[in-house]
């Protein structure tokens, strides 16, 4: 899941360029709201002054003028204004179920930060038995390791979190003697490989990245189609594998000078393992309290897998143990398993847990609440003709290759939760159009919206290990393009093939 994109490009610094961009939205926004008013005037008038609302939002989010969460909420009041829709309605989405999702994993997320959990795990993936000193063993778990905890944790956090353990490998190894054992394109490939797991890992799971709860919550309100926790991992593992695969043979070719060497971790890692010391009763909470947050999010969608959707069995767990009910309830054990209780402290103070990246919560419910409005006043069927007239697809399997590329495309320009917000209501409304299923092309959309690897503002992953001053620009645009090519290849055959499948088996 990703924090706050702005926050990140500031800390590697903002180019002329991006400062430009950034400017150039106060005038472009105003111009896009008028040219949409006068293009979309035959419509009727709620969608009419949707078009023109929806048109500036699109147009700030891409330029980030202000900060995105801010924009989703005066596209939200700007409906409201111009009477659009009135303010119950408008605002509803921000009580989503699956907004309490993001709370409650954020929160988690929060504790396993805060009791340093994230680095027991990443420490135990390098010391796995095998790994040894060979540069690509050592990559491939490195990478392993960033890609499995942003499954659970934000990506930019667990970009955060590896990036110092792998500057201190770097480190470590060249302060063992001859800085030559350790070609800059190990380097390179070392750090790369950080911020590219940790996007591609957050395909894994619902929670990994929050487009793909943006996708699931656009799906569940305009379709009614629910995909469980589980079945969606059965979906995303597979890409997430696929593309794991693809990082370390690409980045491991390219550091191909390093693979006569050998490293000695041992130093390193056991200094990382005594400066953690015992198990603390924090991370001993904040590890049950994830482990029964996990086992219950996957147990509907295994029982429904495995007994049918139909059965009672299956039934009564998806109703009482929606991801959102689940997410809370593991939150909630933070606060109430016990730490110190003569000093009455738990696992997570409510100080620690409002840290969260709350203008992650805020985007999400502007960007439903504006494309639910899109399909209520007729827009998104408007919309969906018209790109039918003009495209000629009407293949589910053309609109799932288009729909992929498109929010590929468009990730690489804004953060992947507009990406999403912008893409997966207008995918939906064009199937339909084309008289298509919109299940399976909107998950295309949901999961290209996380892939954009080619320059460091593409996402904050890229920006923070940009900085590091070790990777050139030409370097990450060579490989982030060929990653963004292989994931949407890996995308489109896993949702063509086992996709459809599944869904009818579970969703």
């Amino acid at each position: 899941m990703d924090a706050d994109p702005e926050a990140a490009v500031e800390g590697a610094g903002l180019d002329p360029f991006d400062l430009w961009r950034q400017r150039s939205g106060f005038v472009l926004a105003p111009l896009a709201f008028a040219a949409a008013w006068r293009a979309s005037s035959g419509l009727a008038q709620p969608a009419h002054r949707l078009a023109a609302i929806l048109a500036a939002v699109v147009v700030l989010w891409l330029t980030e003028a202000i900060p995105m969460a801010m924009t989703a909420f005066l596209g939200v009041a700007a409906a409201v204004v111009l009477g659009v829709a009135p303010p119950k309605e408008a605002f509803a989405p921000f009580a989503d179920p699956l907004v309490f999702v993001f709370v409650g994993t954020f929160m988690i997320a929060q504790a396993i930060r805060h009791h340093r959990l994230d680095r027991r795990f990443a420490t135990a993936i390098l010391s796995a038995p095998g790994i040894g000193g060979r540069p690509a063993r050592v990559l491939a778990a490195y990478a392993a390791g960033g890609s499995f905890l942003s499954m659970w944790i934000s990506n930019t956090a667990t970009t955060a979190m590896m990036f110092p353990i792998g500057l201190s490998i770097l480190g470590s190894l060249e302060a063992l003697g001859d800085r030559r054992a350790v070609p800059p394109a190990f380097a390179t490939a070392l750090l790369l490989s950080t911020s590219f797991a940790a996007s591609v890992g957050g395909l894994g799971t619902p929670v990994g990245t929050p487009p793909n709860l943006i996708g699931l919550g656009f799906l569940r309100r305009e379709t009614g189609f629910d995909l469980p926790f589980f079945s969606w991992m059965a979906l995303g593992v597979p890409v997430v594998l696929v593309l794991l695969a693809w990082i370390v043979l690409d980045l491991a070719r390219g550091a191909s000078a390093a693979q006569g060497a050998t490293f000695d971790l041992g130093p390193l890692l056991a200094a990382e393992r005594a400066s953690l010391g015992p198990w603390t009763a924090g991370q001993r909470n904040t590890m049950a309290a994830f482990a029964v947050t996990v086992f219950l999010w996957i147990l509907p969608g295994a029982a429904a897998l495995l007994l049918g959707r139909d059965a009672p069995a299956a039934q009564w767990l998806a109703e009482v143990f929606p991801e959102s009910v689940v997410a809370l309830l593991g939150a909630g054990l933070l606060f109430l398993l016990p730490v110190d209780l003569s000093r009455h402290e738990f696992t997570l103070s409510w100080d620690e847990a409002v840290g969260i990246d709350w203008w992650i919560v805020f985007l999400y419910g502007g960007g439903i609440a504006l494309g639910t409005l899109a399909f209520q006043t007729g827009l998104a069927e408007a919309l969906g003709v018209a790109l039918t007239s003009k495209l000629g697809l009407t293949s589910g399997f053309g609109l799932l290759v288009a729909a992929t590329s498109i929010a590929t495309v468009l990730s690489e320009t804004t953060s992947n939760t507009a990406s999403a917000n912008m893409v997966v209501p207008v995918v939906i409304a064009l199937a339909r159009s084309a008289g298509a299923d919109p299940v399976i092309p909107a998950l295309g959309a949901t999961m290209g919206a996380s892939l954009g690897f080619v320059m460091p503002v593409s996402t904050p992953c890229n920006a923070i290990v940009y900085a590091s001053g070790r990777i050139p620009l030409r370097t990450m645009a060579r490989h982030g393009i060929l990653l963004d090519l292989a994931g949407i290849v890996a995308i489109v055959a896993v949702l063509s093939t086992i996709a459809p499948w599944l869904i009818a088996r579970a969703g």
